[in-house]
């Protein structure tokens, strides 16, 4: 082999090493600094999510400071509003879902438990006071829990420092990101090597496309089924609409997630509330249109079938970043999952357009 092709090849095994290198050590500064990237992670997904918003602010004539200003300010008052309007309806809503405790204790030894022996024709052994009791001591003693947690924070200083040093954080650091993304977009592309610039910027583009599609999009439809879930529930009569909506809506970016989660919280309470079978079936239809909805609208015209990614790799990468970096990890598993996919589908093709899947013209016959 002639001494310029041994050097060409030895540059590029060193660069292959170089980029693992890279990679490796990236992905152990994550892991080290996880607890502290999380409000700056935060403050990015804002920023992209309103990014969008900005740029068409400029295409009308405001400058980039103003547009962000606007757009700042317009999510500021919608969250403000938000917490103003929900957050005294869900403490509401929790004072009586405590309440009626002990009516569904009394309900399920006086009416659903006869019933079910009656129906089967056998006798059911439940000690109702003994789980009543199990329950309450539980219920108590997660309340002391909380209530020491809450008081270990408000006697350490430095713990309350920390969390409204990370509220003030996120804002700010979504701000200067959202002002400057598309100087730092540009930067970054500017840093690629020129061979590979075209191919980073096709891989990147797609990528944009899947996580504006699960980001904006799935933020969009968790809300709508929020939404949904809570009016229909609310129709329904349940007194725990409001809550058990919210929370179907919020865990909809599991799938299936929120459908279980919601169906089991709305039935149950739905029992402990009316105790009859009719608005248990109300319930379920609830939730039957919340699917069909999700299914016929909602995903069509919010997602599309753009992000590509299987139910089971969804729920792995939530369950995989959760384990390896705790909150910081389930904030970034769907959008690196969505990443990943997009990078696999280019090593795809690239392995169908290579001589490993296509075979060599003078490989010998099998």
């Amino acid at each position: 082999m002639p001494r310029a092709a041994r050097g060409e090849g030895a540059w590029a095994d060193s660069q292959r090493w170089f980029w693992l290198a890279l990679l490796l050590l990236s992905g152990w500064l994550l892991w080290l600094l996880a607890p502290v990237l999380t409000p700056f992670l935060a403050a990015a997904i804002l920023a992209y999510i309103g990014d969008p918003v900005v740029d068409r602010l400029e295409e009308r004539g405001h400058s980039r400071t103003r547009a962000v200003v606007l757009v700042f300010a317009a999510f500021s008052l919608l969250g403000l509003m938000l917490l103003l309007i929900l957050l005294p309806m869900l403490q509401r809503q929790l004072v009586l879902l405590v309440d009626k405790v002990p009516a569904f204790f009394d309900w399920l030894q006086h009416w659903l438990l006869p019933r079910l022996s009656d129906s089967f024709g056998t006798q059911i052994d439940l000690d109702v006071e003994a789980l009543r009791r199990i329950i309450l001591e539980n219920w108590k003693a997660a309340g002391g829990a909380v209530a020491r947690v809450v008081g270990e924070l408000s006697r350490s200083g430095v713990a309350v420092l920390a969390g409204l040093a990370n509220l003030v954080l996120v804002p700010v650091v979504s701000f200067y990101l959202l002002r400057d993304w598309d100087h730092l977009v540009a930067r970054i592309r500017e840093l690629l090597p020129r061979r590979i610039e075209s191919e980073v910027v096709r891989l990147a583009t797609a990528s944009d496309e899947v996580l504006a599609a699960f980001l904006r999009g799935q933020l969009l439809v968790m809300a709508v089924l929020g939404f949904i879930y809570s009016l229909g529930l609310w129709l329904v009569g349940l007194d725990l609409a409001l809550l058990i909506g919210l929370l179907a809506g919020t865990v909809s970016f599991v799938p299936y997630l929120g459908f279980i989660v919601g169906i089991v919280a709305a039935g149950v309470a739905a029992l402990m509330q009316f105790q009859d079978l009719l608005h248990l079936l109300l319930v379920l239809a609830v939730f039957g249109v919340g699917q069909v909805i999700e299914g016929l609208v909602l995903q069509p015209i919010l997602l599309g079938d753009r992000i590509g990614l299987h139910p089971v790799a969804v729920i792995f990468a939530v369950l995989a970043g959760g384990q390896l970096f705790g909150f910081f990890g389930i904030l970034l598993a769907l959008p690196v999952a969505a990443v990943v996919a997009v990078l696999l589908r280019y090593a795809h093709e690239r392995y169908l357009a290579s001589q490993i899947y296509a075979g060599c013209e003078d490989d010998p016959p099998t």
